[in-house]
């Protein structure tokens, strides 16, 4: 008798398709000099989508990923992307960025709002056209969205170049999280008010007055409970927070950082934090990069899509390196901080993803201007190490005989 297959045994399929083909090609290629494994998975997911394995496959792509195990690949999806936001909004820490407040703000505003502006300019332009603005989206949603995603960083990827670096507890590194954290926040705030819904401001401000009454009762019973209970309330919290978000019309995502952002990284061993972020990027985000593939199209044209990513790479990297510059001019850093920091800031990745499957959730663009942000987002963070390793390496033997360097300072 023929065995028919179930939707359980399509998932483990899949399941295997998701860890496998992204982990051999990073081990057999070895590609973590130019491309990290993280990098290798959100390609293998866009490989494994519909623009590509489906027209090359469409019979085994159907099969393999029909409705069924989609629905139930989004459902490890969303909580994984949730805790991965989360997290990276307890490693904020905008205390020391308010201790070096002249220095963070100057560098964080301009290495955010250069590379913005020349983002903005360019969906100016592709408002031009048609297939690139979302169905619910206004002109104005869809520029300053797109602007935001080329200025974005993407703080969780940046910690992990910076540890494979090794100057993540070094001065400079130090400085660079700041920058970073800063500009998550503004990041953050910007999306809030894209996507703020004036048919459902009641909601929204609802939320908002709720959410800052329970984080008063939250952080008090976080300061109350044992170490080990905070993990469990942790998570709990992140559920109320994302719901609460969706629920007025914010986004699960937004309400996931907000969650995060409001504990105090104290709490928490950092040994343990770290080795959570590992795990829930080893373990369940390769899902989310498998479900971000399989919402990629090329249906405008493949050399359209390649042509909006080419100019919105330009923007992205132009804009930050000439606005990290104008900061180190404007602060005096030592020749060659300001090339390292950032292209380092260029980091986009997991955070730009996120951003801009919101976008496309929320109808703001279409899955043609989203492939064009993903491979952007992609490119940019592939150029990180190849750029920025010659350029440190040169810096560390200048600071041997040169005690003022960057890598050696607490601030410039």
């Amino acid at each position: 008798m023929q065995h028919a297959i179930t939707t359980t045994e399509l998932f483990l399929i899949a399941m295997a398709i998701i860890f496998a083909v992204p982990y051999l090609v990073w081990r057999l290629c070895r590609t973590d000099y130019w491309a990290p494994l993280v990098v290798v998975q959100i390609i293998a997911g866009i490989l494994l989508g519909p623009g590509v394995l489906g027209k090359a496959l469409p019979e085994l792509h159907a099969t393999v990923f029909n409705p069924d195990v989609i629905t139930a690949l989004n459902g490890v999806a969303w909580w994984a992307v949730m805790l991965f936001v989360m997290i990276a909004g307890v490693e904020l820490d905008v205390r020391k960025a308010w201790e070096n407040r002249r220095e963070t703000g100057v560098t964080a505003g301009l290495a955010l709002g250069v590379p913005l502006a020349a983002g903005a300019a360019v969906a100016m332009g592709m408002l031009g056209f048609d297939g690139w603005i979302g169905s619910e989206g206004l002109p104005w949603q869809f520029v300053v969205g797109v602007g935001m995603a080329c200025a974005v960083t993407a703080l969780p990827i940046l910690i992990l170049l910076m540890e494979k670096l090794d100057i993540l507890r070094a001065p400079m590194g130090q400085r660079i999280l700041r920058y970073a954290s800063l500009d998550d926040i503004a990041i953050w705030g910007v999306l809030a008010l894209v996507l703020m819904d004036w048919e459902r401001i009641g909601r929204q401000a609802a939320f908002l007055l709720a959410f800052g009454l329970a984080c008063i009762a939250f952080r008090r019973l976080m300061r109350a409970i044992p170490a080990r209970d905070r993990w469990y309330v942790m998570l709990v919290w992140l559920a109320i927070c994302a719901f609460g978000a969706d629920w007025a019309g914010l986004h699960f995502m937004v309400g996931a950082f907000l969650a995060g952002v409001v504990m105090d990284a104290e709490w928490f061993e950092q040994e343990a934090m770290d080795l959570l972020r590992h795990h829930v990027l080893l373990v369940v985000m390769p899902v989310f990069f498998l479900s971000t593939g399989l919402r990629t199209s090329w249906d405008v044209g493949g050399s359209a899509v390649f042509l909006a990513a080419g100019a919105l790479l330009f923007a992205s990297v132009a804009g930050k390196l000439a606005g990290v510059r104008m900061a180190g001019r404007m602060l005096g850093w030592n020749p060659g901080e300001a090339s390292i920091i950032g292209w380092l800031l260029q980091t986009k990745a997991l955070i730009m993803i996120i951003f801009a499957n919101i976008l496309l959730d929320k109808r703001i663009i279409t899955s043609e201007t989203f492939t064009a942000l993903l491979l952007m987002a992609v490119a940019s963070t592939m150029l990180t190490l190849p750029m920025v390793t010659p350029k440190l390496r040169a810096l560390m033997q200048v600071s041997t005989g040169d005690r003022g360097s960057g890598l050696r300072r607490g601030s410039a």
